[in-house]
């Protein structure tokens, strides 16, 4: 799990080099761009999912103890 996590973290990390303006179909440096186009949104996605396991497993263990 702590890999998977990794991952996505790292593929997160990436995602500033697809941003460029000129791309999508929306006006840039709009939240509408932000969650629409896929090089912002899948990014964002796999953040939102990373954070949501990192605390389902923080809580786990606190709960262990």
């Amino acid at each position: 799990m702590r890999k998977l996590l990794s991952l996505l973290l790292m593929l997160s990390a990436i995602s500033p080099v697809w941003a460029h303006e000129g791309h999508g179909h929306t006006e840039g440096f709009t939240i509408t761009h932000y969650f629409t186009e896929p090089e912002h949104f899948i990014p964002l996605a796999i953040a939102v999912v990373a954070v949501i396991v990192w605390v389902r497993r923080r809580r786990r263990s606190a709960a262990k103890k």
